[in-house]
């Protein structure tokens, strides 16, 4: 299934994605895309419906992100050998975790806002995974019967606020807009093998991120393990897994960064696509 949020900032609606590429609205079936509604018993209860038998929404209206009230959005850094090969970086010895705010997340194709004294703005596309079933302590071999799917997610970063501002990265990661998710969430039943997705992103219709998940260090499996260790994950939570090569930090030889009244576009086999215009801030 793709289901995902449709609406007005704050009052969307949840939907599922048709057969015939319509969008159906699932609210007369569930409240959300989010928390129980991502449990087995939450996500069986929507794939019991037949999406042409739902009403039809406008095509034309707004796609929110694809996960309402997330409670942790988790990412992992460096966790491609040939982005941290590009970095100077050496290879992690176990994934790097840091968080970024949940204030930071938007639908796929709004605008992303320049922060205020930015100075060194950067693109990152990367596979998020969606937390379907409570983990902790979770062995590896177990891992994705927590994974209720997958989602596009661009990891936009301010550099010089995540390697020069005291060395935290969480403040170069969280920044309002800093975190489009989706168009849809893709249930996990749908992909295949999530190691094997090819990922690539545009600024200005130059592709500088042409990738693969094949290069991930460690495996979604291994992540969704290694992050229950340490806190307890929940419906609606998300992991983003870290991204390929090609980010404006590594170009050779001068980095680029984002600039006001760009477009990025990206995407993930299976997933979708996004598209961001980029704005300064204004107030």
């Amino acid at each position: 299934m793709k289901l995902l949020r449709v609406g007005a900032k704050g009052a969307e609606k949840p939907a599922i994605l048709a057969s015939d590429g319509s969008i159906r609205d699932l609210s007369g079936i569930v409240a959300d895309i989010a928390g129980d509604v991502l449990t087995p018993e939450g996500l069986a209860q929507i794939r019991a419906q037949d999406p042409l038998l739902l009403p039809k929404l406008d095509a034309g209206s707004r796609i929110g992100p694809c996960v309402g009230r997330v409670g942790k959005f988790i990412c992992i850094g460096l966790n491609y050998a040939d982005h941290a090969a590009e970095t100077g970086a050496p290879i992690p010895a176990e994934p790097i975790l840091f968080q970024k705010a949940t204030s930071a997340i938007i639908g796929p194709n709004d605008t992303v806002i320049i922060p205020k004294n930015s100075i060194k703005p950067d693109w990152e596309v990367e596979l998020g995974v969606v937390i379907g079933k409570e983990a902790r302590y979770v062995e590896k071999a177990d891992a994705m019967d927590h994974v209720a799917g997958y989602c596009v997610v661009n990891d936009l970063s301010e550099r010089h606020f995540q390697t020069e501002r005291g060395g935290q990265w969480t403040k170069g990661k969280s920044a309002d807009t800093f975190g489009p998710i989706g168009p849809w969430l893709v249930t996990a039943d749908e992909v295949v093998d999530p190691q094997n997705l090819s990922m690539w992103l545009e600024v200005d219709g130059r592709r500088y991120q042409d990738g693969s998940t094949k290069t991930m260090i460690f495996g979604v499996a291994h992540l969704v393990h290694y992050v229950s260790q340490f806190m307890s994950l929940q419906p609606g939570d998300i992991i983003s897994t870290g991204t390929p090569p090609g980010v404006g930090m590594g170009i050779k030889p001068e980095p680029i960064w984002l600039r006001s009244g760009q477009t990025m576009r990206l995407g993930i086999e299976g997933l979708g696509e996004q598209q961001q215009k980029t704005a300064a801030y204004g107030g």
